[in-house]
């Protein structure tokens, strides 16, 4: 299968378990593989043959930054579920969401959840 890939998006969201996440927000980066056929694009050079990643990340950035979940894993499902009602070539989505500054005291790159979902 083919793949869409967006990588490192990120946005300014309120989505936490904890007071301060949904008080002060913070910055989620978010990659996304979406795994389509892409022989039509591939020989036609025709932007109907695919998905459009500009209106993909739309809805990623739309699901961020106007909605708010306790849970990552909630808003990763949200994001595919809007992914998958939108665009109806995709076939498979792996989906990482990160929180790079979460209130954990410790030393991390980030802390984040990764969903895997099909048709």
């Amino acid at each position: 299968m083919d793949k869409i890939l967006l990588k490192g998006c990120r946005f300014y969201g309120y989505h936490g378990a904890l007071p301060e996440e949904n008080r002060l927000g913070q910055i989620f980066v978010v990659d996304a593989q979406l795994s389509l056929d892409l022989t039509k694009a591939s020989l036609r050079d025709d932007l109907a043959d695919t998905v459009h990643y500009g209106l993909v990340f739309e809805a990623i950035q739309r699901q961020v930054e106007n909605q708010s979940y306790q849970l990552l894993e909630r808003l990763a499902g949200a994001i595919c579920q809007d992914i998958f009602d939108q665009f109806a070539p995709v076939q498979a989505i792996k989906l990482r969401i990160c929180k790079e500054n979460p209130p954990i005291a410790g030393h991390y790159d980030s802390v984040g959840v990764e969903l895997e979902r099909s048709r």
